[in-house]
């Protein structure tokens, strides 16, 4: 019942330690509940703590304390402040796996390496931690890249994480929907968060795109085998297995047209002509949205010939031409307000064409001149006046401007404050702006 009592999430420190004379690896865990509101002290909490031990080859050792006991699934259950677990039967240093299976909703701070994650995320045999290792070393790698390249310095080399995906991908046995999350990048937006402070959306996007072409590259042959296999050759089926397949052969699509845009762009097109599912064909066009070639804009055209009957489908249409990571897309989203499918009135079409350039197109919305803020600021205030929840709602793109580096982050103020000037904003409006200024 603390878990409904007290407020927060709780934080697990845990330290590891290999003793080789003893062969015995010690877990030494701190559960830390931080302070809130009228909650200054806090009881430990009772968490399960879900764990695995994997030896030099990859494979699992059993999880036997020092009193004897294997522990049920490999669960410790956590109930105090501190406290000290000793493994044993360990004839060499293990990796040890945490929080299996998310066994607990709790941040988790560990002492491994980067050696370590490497490790798991090319062989833990416990999905989400594989996920959560592959996660983790790809943004440690986003970051220092981000860095290195707004100091013009070189930049590191992805081999860890290239080995982890091309296990992933050599391993027929895993779920192909499984494989798809494993092999997708953190977005952008994670980058940002993970930086926090002086964020430059290009140097996230540079970093983002390239490490995706080193994957497509390094892995062309296995991407392209993992294509060819998840094709499915019967009827559509939407059972979730197909859609798994369906998953992965998309993912790998996009990241190969990344890595060689030249024959990744026949692909997609091939796949849009041929597809007999909305899945496969969005995601070519999604694929060939992302490239300056002619064989783009008659994808988009025909796409629209295609579906302007059915509005959630149109609705895709818009969304995606606003997402293109493009100089010309600002030009481009403005031009599509004048589209006879569009209008300010319908919420929907608003959600994909504006809110899609401001809250998905990080280079865009973010554009160093200020023009992309400048343009929902416009937008919004004319939107106001029409749908004052919705234009409240897309105006929390805005939320993350002080996070910015100082010369975007004056131009979002200028146009917030320009927002907030007027004298004709609804009280949700007011609110959202008030609050994203902090000035309320």
């Amino acid at each position: 019942m603390l878990w409904y009592r007290q407020a927060g999430t709780p934080e697990l420190v845990v330290q590891g330690s290999y003793d080789a004379g003893a062969r015995a690896y010690t877990l030494e865990v701190s559960q830390v509940l931080p302070p809130t509101p009228g909650q200054p002290i806090k009881e430990p909490m009772t968490i399960p703590l879900a764990i695995g031990f994997l030896g030099p080859d990859g494979k699992e050792r059993p999880v036997t304390l020092a009193d004897g006991r294997e522990l049920e699934r490999g669960v410790l259950t956590l109930t105090k402040a501190k406290e000290r677990f000793v493994f044993v039967g360990f004839d060499e240093l293990p990796v040890v796996s945490l929080n299996r299976g998310f066994s607990a909703p709790v941040k988790l701070i560990a002492n491994l390496r980067d050696g370590d994650f490497a490790f798991l995320a090319a062989h833990d045999t416990d999905p989400f931690n594989r996920w959560q290792a592959m996660q983790t070393l790809a943004t440690a790698l986003l970051v220092e890249n981000v860095v290195a390249h707004r100091a013009n310095t070189p930049k590191r080399t992805a081999e860890a994480l290239v080995h982890a995906l091309g296990n992933l991908l050599k391993d027929h046995d895993l779920e192909p929907a499984f494989v798809a999350q494993a092999m997708t990048l953190p977005s952008e937006g994670d980058i940002a968060r993970e930086i926090g402070r002086d964020v430059d959306p290009d140097a996230i996007f540079v970093a983002w795109r390239e490490l995706r072409a080193a994957i497509g590259r390094k892995l062309a042959d296995a991407l392209a085998d993992a294509y060819h296999r998840m094709a499915d050759s019967g009827p559509f089926s939407p059972d979730a297995t197909s859609a798994g397949r369906r998953a992965l052969k998309n993912v790998c699509l996009d990241l190969l047209a990344t890595a060689d845009p030249a024959t990744g762009v026949a692909r997609a097109t091939t796949q849009y002509r041929d597809a007999d599912n909305m899945t496969d064909r969005i995601a070519a066009l999604a694929t060939l949205s992302h490239h300056q070639v002619p064989e783009r804009q008659a994808a988009l055209d025909d796409f629209y010939r295609r579906y302007d009957g059915d509005a959630l489908i149109i609705d895709k249409w818009f969304g995606l031409q606003a997402a293109i990571p493009e100089a010309d897309t600002l030009a481009r989203v403005k031009s599509l307000t004048a589209h006879p499918a569009f209008s300010l009135s319908n919420p929907n079409r608003v959600r994909a064409l504006i809110g899609n350039f401001a809250q998905a197109n990080q280079t865009q919305f973010n554009r160093r001149d200020g023009e992309g803020y400048a343009f929902h600021a416009d937008t919004m205030l004319a939107l106001d006046a029409i749908n004052p929840q919705v234009a409240a709602r897309l105006m929390t793109a805005f939320r993350s401007w002080r996070a910015l580096e100082p010369e975007r982050r004056e131009k979002a103020e200028t146009a917030l404050k320009r927002v907030a000037a007027s004298t004709s904003l609804s009280r949700d409006m007011h609110d959202i702006v008030v609050r994203t200024l902090g000035t309320g």
